[in-house]
């Protein structure tokens, strides 16, 4: 089981990796080989051959996992803190519009907690609390809804070329008629 990009198990990918090991010890126990227990699992040979060396040197315990690799960043004080300088805007930080791009929001981590994160992991902090990416509708303000709708209704399908017709088709890879 890979992780994903960027490492890090959900909790409950955590709980579900950990019933796929204790499952595996359960038939290392039976005398499995390691090609069926892979089967079974639906994993690697490899990684089967891994969890043996760890079961048969350290039991049970050395299949059980030992939590996160890291701490995070952001602990859930400074993420609730975050969440709320976020809720107030970029405008409210200095940013001339009202996106959140990446690397403000990295700016913002470091002005206000002093601490550095990469895009990659603030897109994955922020995806597992729920926010998603936010991509700006690049409109002029300008712009007339109604006179586009219209010109879309009117005019589009006299500019637009009429659709070629379906036709059956030769299999050969010269025309027909060029014999």
């Amino acid at each position: 089981m890979r992780c994903p990009q960027g490492g890090g198990l959900s909790p409950e990918r955590q709980v579900f990796r950990e019933y796929i090991l204790l499952e595996a010890a359960g038939m290392f126990a039976a005398g499995r080989d390691n090609a069926s227990v892979a089967r079974e699992l639906r994993v690697g040979v490899r990684s089967v051959q891994r969890w043996r060396r760890s079961w048969t040197e350290r039991g049970d315990t050395g299949l059980r996992s030992r939590g996160p690799v890291s701490r995070p960043k952001l602990d859930e004080h400074l993420l609730a803190a975050l969440e709320e300088e976020l809720a107030r805007g970029p405008a409210a930080h200095g940013w001339p519009d009202q996106t959140w791009t990446l690397a403000r929001i990295r700016t913002l981590i470091g002005r206000r907690f002093h601490k550095t994160m990469t895009l990659s992991g603030i897109s994955q902090m922020l995806r597992r609390h729920g926010w998603s990416h936010q991509v700006p509708a690049r409109r002029a303000v300008e712009r007339n809804e109604a006179a586009v709708a219209g010109w879309v209704k009117d005019m589009w399908p006299r500019v637009e070329p009429p659709r070629r017709r379906s036709t059956p088709a030769s299999s050969s890879r010269t025309k027909p008629g060029s014999r």
